[in-house]
């Protein structure tokens, strides 16, 4: 399926939304979410995923059970472990990653800042970090502070807004003294899909190593770290892993790193004995070294029940629906938004794009606002943005119709 010119109408859109969601091998997942009242079309799976059926009785019987029955005997009876057999099954299912490569922690950024400063930790003054001038905010803040501190120096890549950092980009920008580069697999804003193992092999040929925030690529993108020789890698639970609110975060280390590098935030859990309650800190093996306070037990409930989809559904068939609903989004944006004058602010390549795409009007600050009084729910990104989220397993076809219709009707005449 391609964009076309903008000839379709509203009831050609219709008909083909419904034979693509007769025709769609995951239909019956989009059951496996709960209903939410009073909405009518959920395009912002990019940044909270929606709750999984069964996830309130999952809590519930972990306060009943684990916590309420078992007590602190849980500890040792699975939730030391967690953190690692969490972080395994995330790292197999939708990384690419062998076991002993991801562990679940803290929020992204405590992860991004611990595994930035430890890839930079010998780096003498004046070695440079690489990284995208539009990344994530924290990412940015985060290399900002670092640097500061460190007296290291940035150098700032600034690729095509819509076409994001590409591999030449990212040769260009490199020095002898690029000690790390840090970028974003799916781009924020446009949803454009970077060239992982191309761009890292370029980092590598240079001498640098690589971090990847995967926040808007784990659960939609297929991924080969490992194979890839990622050196660094953190994503976020929350968007299509659908943990939930403040669900934590995942870090990545190639095995090669693990014993080399040192994370500044030494707390009791990362040590090599975590009872013995040592007069001084000796790090433990593995990825435990990258923890370091009590693991978030809680928190990491119900990204377990998105993870049986995942893998029932295969990280290659979620990325094919993937493609599908933002193709047919563009499709649909072609015929109804872009004779209104809105901008279509990410690559028509479905090969180069992730899970959302970005659409452009002065006016999308008030359209977000009343779309969401009429249930309809995308998110805007200043200036002019708006991002339509396209969570595969619990978005359907005619779900992406009716929002993009609603924002033809809801722009100013």
């Amino acid at each position: 399926m391609t964009a076309t010119d903008g000839t379709d109408d509203l009831d050609a859109l219709a008909r083909i939304a419904a034979d693509l969601d007769d025709s769609d091998p995951l239909a019956a997942f989009v059951d496996e979410f709960e209903p939410a009242d009073g909405v009518v079309s959920y395009l912002d799976g990019n940044s909270l995923g929606r709750p999984v059926r069964g996830t309130g009785e999952r809590i519930a019987d972990f306060v009943a059970n684990d916590w309420g029955t078992r007590l602190i005997r849980s500890w040792d009876e699975g939730w030391m472990e967690l953190p690692y057999a969490l972080g395994d099954r995330i790292g197999r299912i939708t990384l690419g990653a062998a076991p002993g490569r991801t562990v679940v922690a803290d929020s992204t950024t405590v992860l991004l800042y611990k595994l930035i400063s430890a890839a930079v930790q010998d780096a003498p003054a004046g070695s440079r970090i690489l990284i995208e001038r539009g990344n994530f905010p924290t990412d940015r803040f985060l290399v900002e502070g670092i640097a500061a501190h460190r007296g290291l120096v940035i150098d700032w890549v600034d690729p095509d807004p819509i076409a994001g950092v590409t591999g030449d980009d990212v040769t260009a920008a490199l020095t002898p003294d690029t000690v790390l580069v840090v970028l974003s697999n799916v781009d924020y804003r446009s949803g454009a899909l970077a060239d992982l193992p191309a761009i890292t092999r370029a980092v590598h040929d240079a001498g640098a190593l690589i971090l990847w925030d995967l926040c808007h690529s784990a659960g939609v993108v297929p991924m080969t770290l490992d194979a890839s020789g990622v050196d660094l890698a953190v994503g976020c639970t929350y968007k299509y892993l659908n943990g939930g609110p403040g669900s934590p975060a995942f870090a990545y280390v190639r095995a090669g790193l693990q014993e080399r590098l040192e994370q500044p935030i030494w707390g009791w859990m990362g040590a090599a004995d975590v009872f013995a309650m040592a007069p001084e800190y000796r790090p433990g093996t593995g990825m435990r070294r990258f923890l370091s306070g009590t693991p978030p037990v809680v928190g990491m409930l119900a990204m377990q029940g998105m993870l049986d989809l995942i893998e029932r559904a295969g990280m290659d068939a979620v990325r094919a629906k993937s493609i599908a609903l933002t193709e047919f989004a563009i499709r649909a944006y072609d015929a109804l938004l872009a004779p209104a004058g809105v901008e279509l602010l990410t690559t028509r390549d479905s090969e180069h794009r992730g899970s959302h795409i970005t659409i452009g009007h002065p006016s999308f600050r008030e359209v977000t606002a009343q779309l969401w009084t009429e249930g309809v729910v995308p998110d805007f990104r200043a200036p002019q943005g708006i991002r339509l989220g396209l969570s595969p397993l619990s978005t359907t076809f005619a779900e992406t119709l009716r929002g993009v219709t609603a924002v033809a009707a809801a722009l100013p005449r």
